[in-house]
C-alpha cells in the first residue's frame, strides 16, 4: 500500500500517519503539506527518518505538486484544509481556495491516476446547528460559517466525482477532535496552555454552545477503517457522543488543573456561532467502529501531554 496523506503535518493528519504506520508497518506514506502556521514538521519528527515515510512540501491547489505527490499512490486520505472558524470569518477567500479548490485539484488528479480509494475528511459542521435530535448522513447540509461552507462544497465535490467519473470517494464526517499536537487556537489546547501560563480562558458568550468531543486516536481508527471498508460514494458520521456545553468542558479542564472559575473570562460571542452539533453514528458502527477512549480519560491524558511537552507549544503562543 502506498498512501498519500494531505495535510499530514497538521493535528489530525500527523496523528493519523503515526497511527497508520503503527498498524500497517509495511505501508509507505507520502505526506503532502504546505507547512502553513498549523502544519509543523515537529509533529512527526519521531518518524521523519523512516524509509517508508516521504515528505513533500507542496500546495493541494497546485496541480503539479499534487501530481508529483500522488504518483504511484494506491489511495488518498485528504486532511489538508484551513480549519479554524474564527480565521474563516476574517479571511473567507483563503478557506474557499484551500478547502474547496484544493479538494477539486486532488479529485481531478485522482480521476486521472485511477486511485483505488479517496477518503475525504469532512466535518460535522457542514450540517449547521442541530436544535434537536441527531443528523444522519442524508441530513440536509446547512453550513453557517465560511469554513463549514467551504467544507460542505468539498464534501459534495467528492460525491460528484464519484457520481460523474466513478472516483471511489468516501466522505468522513467527524465531530470535534482533541488530543496531542493540536494547535493552541482551538478551545481545548488554548484553554490548557493559557491556564498552564496563569492566563484566563476566553469563553464565548454564555458558554452554552454544545459540542460532541472525539479523541483523535479514535478518529484515526475510524479513518483507517473507511480506507478498508468504506463504500465508495457513501458518507459516514463519526462521533463519540460526548456532548458537553463549552462551560461544562471549561470546568472539567479547570478541575483537572486544580483551578477555579475565577480563571474564566467571558467574551463577546463570535458571529453565527452554532449552538449544537450532533450526529447519528449507526452507519460507521455497523462497520465495526466504536470509540475506545472514555472522554474523561482522554481529556486527562491530553492535559498531561501539554504539561509534559512545553517545547512543542510554547513557541506557538503569545
Amino acid at each position: 500500500m502506498r498512501l498519500l496523506v494531505t495535510g499530514g503535518c497538521g493535528f489530525i493528519g500527523s496523528n493519523f500517519i503515526r497511527y497508520y504506520m503503527q498498524k500497517h508497518p509495511e505501508a509507505t506514506i507520502v505526506n503532502l503539506d504546505k507547512l502553513t502556521y498549523a502544519g509543523r514538521l515537529e509533529n512527526l519528527k519521531d518518524i521523519a527518518d523512516r524509509k517508508n515515510y516521504v515528505f513533500i512540501k507542496g500546495d493541494v491547489c497546485n496541480a503539479n505538486d499534487v501530481k508529483k505527490a500522488m504518483k504511484g499512490a494506491d489511495a488518498v486520505v485528504h486532511f489538508a484544509a484551513e480549519s479554524h472558524v474564527d480565521r474563516s470569518i476574517e479571511d473567507p477567500l483563503s478557506f474557499l481556495r484551500t478547502d474547496t479548490i484544493g479538494t477539486a485539484t486532488l479529485l481531478e488528479e485522482a480521476r486521472k491516476q485511477d486511485i483505488e480509494k479517496f477518503v475525504y475528511i469532512s466535518t460535522d459542521e457542514i450540517f449547521g446547528s442541530i436544535e434537536k435530535g441527531f443528523a444522519s448522513e442524508d441530513w440536509p447540509l446547512n453550513p453557517s460559517s465560511p469554513y463549514s461552507a467551504s467544507k460542505a462544497g468539498a464534501d459534495r465535490l467528492a460525491y460528484a466525482y464519484y457520481c460523474t467519473y466513478g472516483v471511489p470517494t468516501v466522505m468522513h464526517r467527524g465531530s470535534n477532535n482533541f488530543g496531542p499536537y493540536q494547535f493552541p487556537e482551538k478551545i481545548i489546547p488554548l484553554f490548557i496552555t493559557n491556564l498552564l501560563r496563569g492566563k484566563k480562558v476566553p469563553l464565548y458568550g454564555s458558554g452554552l454552545n454544545k459540542r460532541d468531543w472525539l479523541y483523535v486516536e479514535d478518529n484515526c481508527a475510524s479513518i483507517a477503517l473507511l480506507l478498508e471498508k468504506g463504500k465508495p460514494g457513501e458518507a459516514y458520521n463519526v462521533a463519540a457522543h460526548n456532548e458537553l456545553t463549552n462551560i461544562e468542558l471549561t470546568k472539567m479542564i479547570l478541575k483537572e488543573l486544580n483551578l477555579g472559575t475565577e480563571m474564566i473570562e467571558y467574551v463577546k460571542d463570535r458571529p453565527g456561532h452554532d449552538k449544537r452539533y450532533a450526529m447519528d453514528t449507526k452507519k460507521i458502527e455497523a462497520l465495526g467502529w466504536k470509540p475506545k477512549w472514555r472522554f474523561e480519560d482522554a481529556l486527562k491524558y491530553t492535559i498531561k501531554w501539554y504539561k509534559e511537552n512545553e517545547w512543542w507549544w510554547k513557541p506557538l503562543v503569545k
